[in-house]
């Protein structure tokens, strides 16, 4: 493994330690929730993210907030590292257990504590699945907005924790944008409340710091969602382009005339036969890319903005663009970008999943770019993306069985990150920064920039018992890494040498 870290792989426990660690949490919780046998524990050794695995010490199943509390209370008084997991269905490694600590799973907290429709909010448990909350509000009227691909398994917890967002993004907002407050436990057990019920609350913005936190600074045991009145109508464009770099033109066209799309999302050649041959969506199969384009709102202005967006599209040169005929087509077109990630899986023994952003008008270079590291690695890369917001999704296909492929593999992700930083964007957009790209974090962020996070960190968990090793690199891994990439006798960040 590339992404090795100390705080991973800390000091075994000796076998009273560990026994007395055990016997300590049984007395918290009943038999059936705490798993401690080698083949109980190999559910949880990794998330998405499979190419890393890691077994924990224990894994603790609690089903109330006070059994949260005691276990970290406990964990912090012994000095246990804990990792909290939602569904595992994270792509960067941020639910990697720490193989002598507490993997902290949040799945049995799945209840919808109150829907409220006059304020449009719902109080749920962090186990709740994504779609789940849609779901029970349907009959409202109202959804909640985000919807990563993963929504049917995903949990909101795990949302907030990586700050998700989905193909509705563009118009609608991440995660942060669609809830109002947080009950969270810190390490030492506090329960604190963050955010409040109003539209604002006093104070510093806690709420957002908290959002994308990957567990790094309390375990999450409740959130206060936004829920949205579903629009009037919603329509789908699905565009096809004979060449990639024209497609990503026409998404900063789209944009430009002062429209902003429901969803924006793009696929290549390699994305769409996969898609296509998975879901049957109707893509056409021998485009170089496609954009889908939803629009929604009032029906007489989807209707204005339908016409609008098609002559952009046959103006940045669509050689077809195809209005869904009706909601069922609607649902199947976006049904094959939802199932995008699982349709390439059916095609390579194994995928890398990237998560960079870029600013939407360096779209066409950045595209051109990936396929030319593409070709220099000699990976096939499929694009699956959030065209609308500049959020990259590369899938690299790999066989993890031929020696040395998978560190091919993620090279070729760094330098399609790095790339990214390189126009203007960043390491990642939803997925979160987990083990996956530490690294980038020190091309990204400067050394007094890393040193804040740090301090941050130490200020709601000083002994670095939460999610230990993960998104933020210490200035000595910087350091280190900068030193195998000297150019002319010089660190690329001057001022890592001062640490």
């Amino acid at each position: 493994m590339t992404h090795s870290h100390d705080a991973l792989d800390p000091p075994e426990l000796t076998p009273t330690a560990k026994a007395e660690l055990l016997a300590a949490l049984a007395r918290i919780l009943p038999k059936e929730a705490l798993l401690h046998e080698t083949e109980d524990l190999r559910p949880y050794e990794c998330d998405g993210l499979s190419a890393y695995r890691r077994l924990p010490l224990a894994v603790a199943l609690p089903e109330r907030v006070d059994q949260v509390q005691a276990i970290l209370r406990l964990c912090h008084e012994r000095r246990v590292p804990v990792v909290a997991r939602g569904a595992g269905t994270g792509l960067s490694g941020g639910a990697l257990p720490v193989s002598q600590g507490v993997l902290l799973s949040l799945a049995k907290l799945n209840q919808i504590l109150e829907i409220d429709p006059e304020r449009r909010i719902a109080r749920v448990q962090p186990g709740v699945r994504n779609l789940a909350i849609s779901q029970a509000v349907d009959h409202l009227g109202l959804y909640y907005a985000p919807d990563p691909s993963s929504q049917i398994a995903c949990t909101i917890g795990g949302n907030v924790a990586e700050n998700s967002g989905g193909v509705h993004c563009l118009k609608y907002g991440l995660t942060v944008h669609n809830i109002q407050r947080l009950e969270l436990v810190t390490i030492d057990g506090e329960l604190l409340t963050i955010g409040t019920e109003a539209l604002d609350a006093p104070g510093y913005d806690l709420l957002a710091l908290m959002t994308g936190s990957e567990g790094m600074l309390g375990v999450i045991v409740e959130i206060t969602v936004k829920l949205t009145p579903k629009p009037e109508r919603a329509q789908v464009i699905l565009a096809a382009f004979d060449d990639v770099v024209t497609a990503g033109a026409a998404v900063g066209a789209i944009i430009a005339r002062g429209i902003i799309p429901a969803g924006l999302e793009m696929m290549d050649r390699l994305a769409i036969q996969a898609a296509e041959d998975f879901v049957h969506a109707g893509y056409p199969r021998e485009a170089a890319a496609i954009l889908l384009c939803e629009l929604d709102g009032a029906n007489a202005e989807v209707t204005e903005q339908i016409l609008v967006v098609r002559r952009i599209l046959t103006e940045c040169g669509a050689t077809e663009a195809r209005t869904a005929r009706d909601d069922a087509e609607r649902l199947r077109f976006w049904a094959g970008r939802k199932n995008a990630f699982p349709a390439v899986g059916r095609i390579s023994p194994d995928y890398y999943c990237m998560d960079g952003t870029i600013p939407r008008k360096r779209l066409p270079d950045v595209l051109k770019g990936i396929d030319d590291l593409s070709r220099a690695y000699g990976l096939p890369v499929a694009n699956v993306f959030h065209a609308g917001d500049g959020n990259l999704h590369p899938l690299i296909l790999y066989d993890a069985n031929r020696p040395g492929e998978l560190e091919r593999t993620e090279e070729l992700g760094g330098k399609i990150l790095e790339l990214c930083v390189e126009v203007g964007g960043t390491i990642t957009g939803e997925h979160g920064v987990g083990m996956e790209k530490i690294d980038q974090m020190c091309v990204q962020f400067r050394a007094p920039e890393l040193s804040q996070f740090h301090a941050v960190k130490a200020a709601f968990d000083p002994d670095g018992l939460l999610n230990p090793g993960k998104a933020v690199p210490t200035l000595h891994r910087c350091a280190e890494l900068g030193a195998m990439h000297v150019h002319h006798g010089k660190l690329p960040f001057p001022e890592l040498e001062r640490f």
